[in-house]
């Protein structure tokens, strides 16, 4: 019922994190890490610095990446490719075999890339974005499938003020702040909890050199304890972010239709 709600587009994950603390959404979706590309590292800059958000939801989606222009547009008028960082590096296989000569250009999230072509008529622009961004734009799609993989996926976090209550929820995320030498400490200190660790990213601080923001998410398949929430957040430095489940849309359909743009409330998917 989540992903059935109004949908209001942001051009930036920061956008709808606003939007989310002044009340004006109830939930935003954020891309967190993808198959190809890794941590999405701008959107958790965003996920670290929102303090009184909470995670509440996670969707993993399979990701299929066209490349699009405008009507009329032949590959051998592109000179520029437009998209987001993960875009980018999803497709540079098909761009290395297809547009070796291309230049890139890096935009906040594929649907800017598409609208940016759309609004600049040039047809030595193409954008690299989800297929439902052509119909969305006006733009002609080129060439289906451009991702290195078929098993191309990426993590969304869904965020909202209020957190999700219940020890039955089977997946946390904490930030960590710390010196890189602790990190150990605090991955034991999980693993004694009986919580699994899912995936570690780390961010710099910004104070100094070896100091990092490091975000971890955890999993226990029975359910995560408010004890063992309490027991991660004894370490120094550590601080919880919300716990949830998690849905893998490829293996359990829910519903979403992946080829779109996912948002709720919030920010273009990239």
């Amino acid at each position: 019922t989540l992903f059935r709600s109004r949908s209001l587009r942001k051009e930036t994950v920061s956008d709808a994190v606003a939007d989310v603390l002044a009340g004006e959404a109830e939930y935003a979706v954020i891309p967190q890490e993808n198959t190809l590309g890794g941590p999405v590292t701008g959107y958790l800059d965003a996920l670290i610095a929102a303090e009184d958000i909470s995670v509440v939801g996670e969707v993993v989606l399979p990701i299929c990446q066209t490349l699009m222009a405008v009507p009329g547009t032949r590959i051998a008028d592109i000179t520029t490719v437009c998209s987001h960082s993960q875009g980018l590096a999803q497709s540079a296989r098909w761009r290395e075999e297809n547009l070796p000569n291309a230049q890139t250009r890096e935009m906040s999230s594929t649907a800017a890339a598409a609208s940016f072509v759309a609004d600049q008529q040039d047809k030595s622009l193409a954008a690299v974005a989800a297929p439902g961004a052509a119909a969305l734009y006006g733009l002609e799609v080129l060439a289906e499938n451009v991702q290195i993989t078929d098993t191309n996926k990426t993590r969304f976090y869904v965020l909202s003020l209020r957190p999700a209550e219940g020890e039955d929820l089977t997946h946390a995320v904490f930030v960590a702040t710390c010196d890189a030498e602790r990190i150990d400490d605090i991955l034991i200190a999980l693993h004694d909890t009986e919580l699994e660790t899912v995936a570690l990213h780390d961010r710099p601080e910004g104070s100094r050199l070896g100091m990092y923001h490091y975000v971890i998410e955890a999993k226990n398949d029975t359910g995560i304890s408010d004890t063992q929430i309490r027991d991660v957040c004894a370490e120094e430095g550590v601080r919880f972010l919300g716990r949830f489940r998690a849905v893998d849309a490829a293996a359990e359909p829910t519903g979403i239709r992946a080829e779109e743009p996912v948002q709720v409330g919030l920010a273009e998917a990239a």
